[in-house]
């Protein structure tokens, strides 16, 4: 990543003297959706305004194939060619992919790996995503925010969670995705390591789920007691589990998706690995599957 840097130029006497003068907070505009995507207006390659999801469970710039064949005023090189990206104030260089599908309303995606020197602030009692040179000083002296550290894996950032049903509580790592519509997705041979009750859980509904290749996925949704973060208890979440695939191909590791994660101010301190949580206006939201079901 290249980092901009504003140049002020200050006389003193007959001399000029440049010095590197900070960068302001960027405050941007987020949009959540009932589906629980979350996005922001951002400009491709100097002349494409494009609607592009923040999600925490990619990295760089992903396209949808439409987006890519006849909205863009140019053809861009998949891969291997960095492009500008426009958020905000600030410019971002990325690689870019392609993929059939992404979030509803949204042309495309961005990862985290935008910001890996930075911390990112998702206020969505204010609707906005605010981009930090560091860490503000309130947020660790703030009570009411809990830290988590990060832990990376390939590329992407998860923090612990506990999931408890029928007395049995199991405390693991949780991907930590803004990109994932629903609540939490649990992966079925980690559930089976921990011994944890699955088959207890009440299954509110089956479906088949498109992942975003366009492929189909079948997808039980059940009720599961209770998902803890922290200090923070939130009952009877419409979880879901998938049956012929696993969330994260190869690996035992459960995600934590946006439905939940929306219900917190959220600020990423990518300088120092931690997420600071903060319940917010929709920390007692309805579940989407318990509407849908009249739960």
């Amino acid at each position: 990543m290249i980092k901009n840097l504003f140049i002020a130029f200050i006389l003193l006497s007959t001399h000029a003297i440049a010095q590197n003068k900070p960068l302001e907070s960027d405050t941007i505009p987020l949009i959540i959706n009932k589906q629980n995507t979350i996005y922001v207006k951002a400009v491709f390659n100097d002349s494409d305004t494009l609607n592009l999801n923040f999600d925490t469970g990619t990295t760089e710039l992903v396209l949808t194939n439409n987006v890519l064949k006849n909205k863009l005023k140019s053809v861009p090189k998949l891969y291997n060619t960095v492009y500008n990206l426009k958020i905000g104030n600030h410019d971002y260089k990325t690689k870019i992919y392609d993929a059939e599908l992404t979030g509803h309303d949204t042309d495309g995606r961005f990862g985290w790996d935008l910001f890996k020197d930075k911390t990112v602030e998702l206020n969505y009692d204010k609707n906005a995503l605010i981009v930090h040179n560091q860490l503000p000083a309130y947020v660790s002296k703030d009570s009411k925010f809990k830290k988590f550290p990060i832990k990376y894996f390939k590329e992407l950032f998860l923090i612990e969670g506990t999931i408890s049903q029928n007395g049995i509580k199991n405390t693991s790592l949780f991907l930590f995705d803004t990109g994932y519509q629903r609540t939490a997705m649990l992966d079925n041979d980690l559930l089976k390591l921990s011994n944890f009750p699955a088959e207890k859980m009440e299954v509110i509904k089956k479906v088949m789920m498109k992942g975003a290749q366009g492929n189909e996925i079948p997808v039980i949704t059940s009720n599961l007691e209770l998902l803890k973060i922290g200090n923070y208890k939130l009952k009877n979440v419409p979880v879901q589990q998938i049956t012929a695939n696993k969330p994260m191909r190869g690996e035992n590791i459960h995600i934590l998706g946006n439905e939940i994660l929306k219900r917190f101010n959220t600020f990423l301190d990518f300088q120092n690995n931690v997420v600071y949580l903060k319940p917010n206006q929709l920390f007692n939201a309805e579940y989407v599957e318990k509407m849908k079901n009249g739960i």
